[in-house]
C-alpha cells in the first residue's frame, strides 16, 4: 500500500470510528461469545447489520450469503463466520472494472446533489485529485439558483488550480454547460465538472433542467463520456438512500459520492446504496482537507469497519 493510501486508511479508521463502535464491538461479542452457530447467532448478527443503517433488504442479502458460505464451508466456529462476513460485505460493494471509465477519455461529469450534502466542495476537490493526476480540467458554475454556490466553487477553483466558466445568479443552468462545452473543446480540457442541480424539493422541475444539461451535452459534445455522481450526506443515513433513488427518478446516475462520514455511525449506508440501488459508491469523504475525498475501496472500507 502505497504511504498516501496508508495516510487515507489511517484516516478512515479514524473518520469511521462511530459506525465502527456501533458495529465492530457488536460483532467481536458475538464472534467470541458463541460456541455454536444457530439461529439466535445469525439474528445477534442480523440486528447489527439493520442498527448499522444497512438496512433490511442489504442485511437478508449479506445473511442469506454468509448462511450459504458457513454451509458450503461446513463451518461449525462461530469465530470463523468473522472472515466470511468481511467477503461477503466487500461482494455486496464491488464497483466493477470500468468505474472510474471517465478519467481516461474526454468527459463531461455532471455533480448532483441537495444543498448542505457537501455537493460544492466534492467537486472543488475532484476537480484537485483530478489535476494533480495530469488531466486539464474545467469547472462549470451551473448552479445558479444558491447564492453562495458560485462563490464557494470559485474559491475552489482557486485552491484546486483549475478554470471556471460561470454566469450570472439565476441564468439558465443549460446555457452556462453550453459555454462551459465549448470552452471545455476549445482549450482541450480532459474533464468539465458542472456543478448543477442542488434541489429535491420539486422533482418535476429537476427532471426538466437534467434533461436540458443533457440535451446540450449530447448535441454539443456528443464524443463526450457522460458521468453523473450524486452526493450524499453520510450522516443522514436511511435518508440518504431515499435521496438517492429520488435523483434516480431523475437522472442517469453512474455513481455516489458520499460525504461527511467522520461525523456519524450511519457509515454502513455505504454498503445499503451499492447493494439496494445498485449504484456504485466511487467517492468517499471524510474531512475538509482536499485529499479528504477519495476513490472507494471496498477492501479497505470493510477492513476498517472491523480494524
Amino acid at each position: 500500500m502505497s504511504e498516501e493510501k496508508k495516510g487515507f486508511f489511517k484516516r478512515l479508521v479514524s473518520g469511521l470510528a462511530k459506525t465502527r463502535n456501533h458495529i465492530a464491538a457488536g460483532f467481536d461479542s458475538i464472534f467470541s461469545g458463541y460456541s455454536a452457530i444457530d439461529e439466535e447467532f445469525y439474528e445477534e448478527i442480523e440486528e447489527i447489520l439493520v442498527m448499522g443503517d444497512l438496512g433490511i433488504h442489504t442485511t437478508m442479502a449479506v445473511m442469506e450469503d454468509l448462511k450459504a458460505r458457513v454451509k458450503a464451508d461446513r463451518i461449525k466456529d462461530p469465530a470463523e463466520c468473522r472472515e466470511l462476513l468481511k467477503n461477503s460485505l466487500k461482494e455486496q460493494m464491488n464497483l466493477g472494472e470500468n468505474a472510474y471509465e471517465f478519467e481516461d477519455r474526454p468527459s463531461v461529469v455532471l455533480v448532483i446533489g441537495v444543498n448542505g450534502a457537501g455537493k460544492t466542495t466534492s467537486v472543488g476537490k475532484l476537480a484537485g485529485q483530478l489535476k494533480a493526476s495530469g488531466k486539464k480540467v474545467l469547472l462549470a458554475a451551473a448552479d445558479t439558483f444558491r447564492a453562495a454556490a458560485m462563490e464557494q466553487l470559485t474559491e475552489w477553483a482557486g485552491r484546486a488550480g483549475v478554470e471556471m466558466i460561470s454566469g450570472q445568479e439565476g441564468a439558465d443552468p443549460a446555457a452556462i454547460v453550453y459555454d462551459a462545452v465549448h470552452a471545455a473543446k476549445a482549450r482541450k480540457a480532459d474533464v468539465l465538472i458542472c456543478d448543477t442541480a442542488g434541489r429535491l424539493h420539486n422533482k418535476k422541475n429537476l427532471m426538466e433542467e437534467l434533461r436540458k444539461i443533457y440535451r446540450v451535452i449530447d448535441r454539443e459534445y456528443p464524443e463526450a463520456y457522460k458521468e453523473t455522481l450524486v452526493v450524499l450526506d453520510g450522516t443522514t443515513g436511511q435518508n440518504a438512500l431515499v435521496q438517492a433513488r429520488q435523483f434516480g427518478e431523475a437522472a442517469d446516475i453512474t455513481g455516489i459520492i458520499l460525504t461527511k462520514l467522520d461525523g456519524t455511525a450511519k457509515g454502513g449506508i455505504a454498503i445499503a446504496i451499492q447493494s439496494e440501488l445498485g449504484i456504485p459508491v466511487k467517492y468517499i469523504g471524510i474531512g475538509e482537507k482536499i485529499d479528504d475525498l477519495q476513490k472507494f475501496d471496498a477492501v479497505q472500507f470493510v477492513d476498517a469497519l472491523f480494524e
